[in-house]
């Protein structure tokens, strides 16, 4: 039900004596898979819930996407948009299906809507390999492949996305868009990022062939000038596409055009065993969602087999991002209880090979958040 408070909501843990922040989340399962693994992530919330004495999370649940659209006309609802700007953040789960289309033939995108109209700017698409048996390449173990995507969400080849069309024309046009301040402050975000790693950015464009993109790199070499402790490499999209196969360990940070990274972080995530292991967030200056990178699988929907991981370790990323010590130190729980739970090789989900359910799998996480050194 739009609005409707989720059961377990915060309002059942017992007030503490000293101040108790209350972090308001929206909650948009969306369509396919998407209610099965959010509901996995919220299982993990709860979990670990009582282990931040000082902290509230009130989760509010709205209905977007495909079936919204069936229903209403909208995918995107003005009363579900303006929960999520006024949220402290969003969990989302995924939006949209093919057979469900505008009438000029697009799909429905509400969850691109929310990142345009929020100027969720940093699209972060963090890779990592958690087991040798998820990658199919050899000779990678646990760890070795561990990068982040930083992905120019509002600008590039998605701009002229919603410029009208006229019908029967003998051709079409896409115009790819960079601004030197959109340039700018997704290369301040990577190099941010990059000081609290291993200090690699990678730029990743075209510009052998695309003015646009000269323009990007001369952006981004300005901004590079300014972290003189961080190395830095350019290399053209298509090379990426290569190296990202041959030497996937020696990235630390990459940062790059839209459409670039739309299409490099699904062939990241099959380096770590597929889009189920693939976190992701949208974040801008005050707002910010945060989702698996995989869409609504309607192929496998409704079946209990959807890989939760991708889910609960967005939600990780979002308490991160919430920077309260209290989520800080959970999110880094989540992210050890994933890990002890995909050490064993017993726990996979049918994506990895494995025979558990989409619960089971958030059983097991939720249970080993409670225990697991972090």
């Amino acid at each position: 039900m739009p609005g409707a408070c989720l059961p377990g909501s915060g309002s059942d843990k017992p007030v503490q004596s000293f101040n108790v922040k209350t972090f308001h989340i929206a909650v948009l399962p969306g369509d396919g898979i998407g209610g099965e693994v959010v509901a996995e992530a919220v299982k993990v919330l709860r979990a670990v819930e009582p282990l931040m004495p000082g902290v509230l999370f009130e989760l509010t649940e709205h209905s977007v996407g495909a079936a919204e659209y069936l229903k209403n006309g909208d995918p995107l609802p003005e009363a579900a948009f303006e929960a999520c700007r006024i949220a402290d953040a969003v969990l989302l789960g995924a939006m949209g299906l093919p057979s469900v289309r505008w009438p000029d033939g697009k799909e429905l995108t509400p969850q691109i809507d929310l990142r345009e109209r929020l100027d969720l700017y940093c699209g972060l698409r963090p890779i990592r390999l958690y087991h040798a048996a998820h990658c199919p390449l050899k000779n990678y173990g646990a760890g070795e492949i561990d990068f982040v995507i930083f992905r120019e969400n509002c600008e590039g080849l998605f701009s002229s996305r919603l410029a009208p069309r006229e019908p029967g024309a003998d051709e079409a046009r896409d115009t790819l868009l960079i601004t030197r301040r959109g340039a700018e402050r997704i290369c301040h975000a990577a190099f941010r990022e990059a000081l609290k790693r291993r200090r690699k950015v990678t730029l990743v464009d075209k510009a052998n062939v695309l003015p646009s993109m000269v323009f990007f790199r001369a952006v981004f070499d300005a901004v590079a000038a300014q972290y003189p402790t961080v190395e830095t490499e350019r290399v053209y999209v298509d090379a990426m596409a290569l190296y990202l196969v041959q030497r996937p360990h020696t990235f630390d940070v990459i940062v790059t055009e839209n459409m670039f990274g739309d299409i490099l972080s699904d062939l990241a995530a099959g380096l770590i065993g597929g889009m189920g292991m693939a976190p992701s967030a949208d974040i801008g200056d005050t707002c910010a969602v945060f989702q698996p990178s995989h869409g609504t699988a309607p192929d496998i929907a409704g079946k209990g087999i959807a890989n939760p991981i991708a889910t609960i370790l967005s939600l990780a990323l979002m308490l991160d991002w919430l920077d309260h010590p209290e989520t800080k130190d959970a999110a880094k729980r989540i992210s050890g209880a994933v890990e002890a739970v995909l050490a064993d090789p017993a726990n996979r989900t049918r994506d990895l090979g494995g025979t558990l359910s989409t619960t089971q799998m958030g059983d097991l996480v939720a249970a080993k958040c409670k225990s697991v050194n972090h």
